[in-house]
């Protein structure tokens, strides 16, 4: 197949909306996108195998079971999806989606420390909103339905 037919395909994942980003960029990038899989990941297994503290926080907002089961799919979608240069976007959006919701939770109906965690919790839905939040930057151009809007100007 030719670059040419690759790129008249129609996909919103097409080599031509991916733009090469600078060094630093690319640093950051895979920086920011490792950090929040990993803590994506990490948190599965407290939320697929029902421990008491993702019970407690789940049933306190009123979303225990299937609330919790739904988040942890949405973080597992999302932490596939950041690691892949072509969906890095996709996967920020749905990762930063998912932790506005955490954050919103912990504001408003739980509270920053749950169950003598000193808040390590919230904090690290912070870390995965901000990471999150800077690979969509970085990768902004890639956004199909967004592309004009984020165009580079030609004097």
């Amino acid at each position: 197949m030719n670059s040419h037919s690759q790129t008249q395909c129609g996909c919103i994942f097409t080599p031509a909306k991916m733009n090469m980003l600078s060094t630093p960029l690319l640093a950051m990038s895979w920086t920011c996108r490792v950090v929040a899989a990993v803590i994506l990941l990490q948190t599965l297994y407290f939320k697929f195998t029902g421990a008491e503290e993702s019970v407690y926080i789940f049933t306190k907002v009123g979303l225990e079971p299937w609330g919790r089961y739904a988040t942890g799919v949405a973080e597992l979608f999302a932490a596939t999806l950041i690691l892949f240069p072509r969906t890095a976007w996709l996967g920020a959006a749905i990762a930063a989606g998912v932790m506005l919701g955490a954050i919103g939770s912990h504001l408003t109906k739980l509270v920053i420390v749950v169950k003598d965690d000193g808040g390590l919790l919230f904090t690290l839905a912070i870390i995965v909103f901000v990471t999150a939040l800077m690979t969509l930057f970085i990768h902004r151009r890639q956004i199909p339905f967004a592309e004009n809007v984020f165009a580079p100007c030609n004097p």
